[in-house]
């Protein structure tokens, strides 16, 4: 594979030099922004990785990407593949309210409880143990108490 190379212009220099100088973005964005100067100042790959703690082919991915997409798209975060949400926030605000009500015939509501009567009630057509769980984890419910 050929070796890109970075030229990068004054605005672009001085863009990347405030990024590094201010420490105001993640750490991710400084480290990229640290790799492009380096790469403008004509450094090998394996000398910019050890000076900066990262692997040789994070440098070449965001000189690749520099040189393919321009410095803007080097600096940012590429949206990651994932598993997409299973409730919508109207879902949770259902099942929260639900939690929160009496449970019919029950003292308190389980986890197993609030599954089936999401599902009776329609806020979903299925949902399984662990969304419940953590979504009254992150509400800091307690289905039990």
């Amino acid at each position: 594979m050929k070796k890109q190379t970075i030229t990068l212009n004054e605005q672009e220099i001085e863009r990347l030099k405030s990024i590094v100088r201010k420490g105001q973005n993640k750490a991710r964005v400084i480290t990229r922004a640290r790799i492009l100067l380096l790469c403008h100042q004509h450094k090998a790959d394996q000398e910019i990785a050890n000076t900066l703690s990262v692997g040789r082919a994070t440098v070449e991915r965001i000189r690749r990407r520099c040189a393919r997409e321009g410095v803007e798209s080097a600096l940012k975060e590429k949206p990651r593949p994932g598993q997409k949400r299973i409730l919508t926030g109207r879902q949770e605000a259902q099942m929260i309210a639900l939690a929160t009500s009496t449970p019919p015939g029950h003292t308190r509501w389980s986890i197993r409880l609030l599954m089936v009567a999401a599902v009776e009630q329609g806020i979903t057509k299925r949902i399984n143990f662990e969304t419940v769980r953590l979504l009254l984890k992150k509400t800091n419910s307690n289905p039990s108490a």
